[in-house]
């Protein structure tokens, strides 16, 4: 139960979140399989378990979790655009006439429906950390299109959810770079060696580099001639290593075997143990990691009017 990745958003009103009010709110909106001429469902599922008797939000002391499962049927565009194709040639050979713009949208959803029964049916799961005491909640993805997904669903359910992404007041970007050209980061983060340098300039280059020391005169000459760093490999303490973007997308999150060690220890022999425990130590972690790397990166911006 470590996360991957982290999405950061900010709560701008306190909520009561009421683990079971937001059971009953989650309850109303599950995870189902897509009916045959459906192209994708969206719901809830249990974070941990399965079955009906599995809770829809896991509490862990002051956090929540819960998890969200996106089923669509997966039509290849080069299947629908043969088969329109195919039509439209034998109508127009068989009843010597043009086939225009209109016809062809219902052939081709036609097409759509009919192939849908057989098409290939793709699942994925995203979970979300809710922090209330905090104001936070954190989702374990680096897409902010799943996040949004989540959120709005979530939204959907318990009437309101007031929250934007979390702002900081110097851009990452100008962080990042800083860090590597002095060869030196704030307190407790350390430059690995991985980042994306990239040319300020309209349709500018973009060098990726990997397993390279970022304190050499290569690296430090892209950076005289004007490119930023947009992405960096980090890590903090002794306890996880990730990659900041300059969106603020904490990317490839990687606790260390300390941490994982002892949430095996904290545990137990049972399987549900051993998630509970990694969860409350991973949250833990971020409680006080993201309040170092908000204050490294010059405080959190809080916009006029929250």
């Amino acid at each position: 139960m470590w996360f991957k990745n982290l999405l950061i958003y900010r709560l701008t009103q306190d909520l009561p979140f009421d683990a079971e009010a937001l059971e009953t709110a989650l309850a109303t909106k599950l995870a189902r399989p897509c009916a045959s001429q459906e192209l994708t469902t969206y719901g809830f599922t249990a974070p941990f378990g399965k079955g009906e008797d599995a809770p829809l939000v896991h509490v862990s002391g002051d956090f929540l979790l819960i998890s969200a499962r996106k089923e669509e049927r997966i039509l290849p565009g080069s299947v629908v655009r043969d088969a329109v194709k195919e039509k439209v040639e034998e109508i127009e050979a068989e009843q010597m006439r043009k086939v225009y713009k209109k016809e062809r949208d219902q052939i081709k959803d036609e097409i759509i429906q009919a192939f849908l029964p057989r098409a290939f049916i793709r699942r994925s799961s995203t979970f979300a950390a809710i922090a209330p005491k905090q104001g936070l909640i954190l989702v374990n993805s680096a897409s902010p299109k799943r996040a949004e997904d989540l959120l709005s669903t979530l939204r959907e359910v318990i009437g309101t959810l007031p929250v934007r992404p979390l702002t900081v007041k110097m851009a990452p970007t100008a962080i990042m770079t800083e860090w590597v050209t002095t060869q030196k980061a704030a307190d407790d983060f350390f430059v690995l060696d991985e980042c994306e340098l990239r040319d300020t300039h309209e349709d500018g280059g973009i060098v990726r580099c990997k397993r390279q020391d970022l304190t050499s005169e290569e690296i430090q000459l892209h950076l005289s001639t004007g490119k930023v760093v947009t992405q960096l490999s980090l890590a903090w303490q002794d306890k996880l290593s990730f990659v900041l973007d300059d969106k603020m997308v904490v990317k490839r999150l990687k606790f260390e075997d300390l941490l994982q060690d002892q949430a095996e220890q904290d545990g137990g022999d049972e399987a549900l143990g051993q998630l509970d425990a990694s969860f409350t130590l991973m949250m833990l972690t971020f409680g006080d990691f993201l309040p170092a790397l908000v204050e490294a990166l010059g405080g959190e911006e809080m916009p006029q009017g929250i």
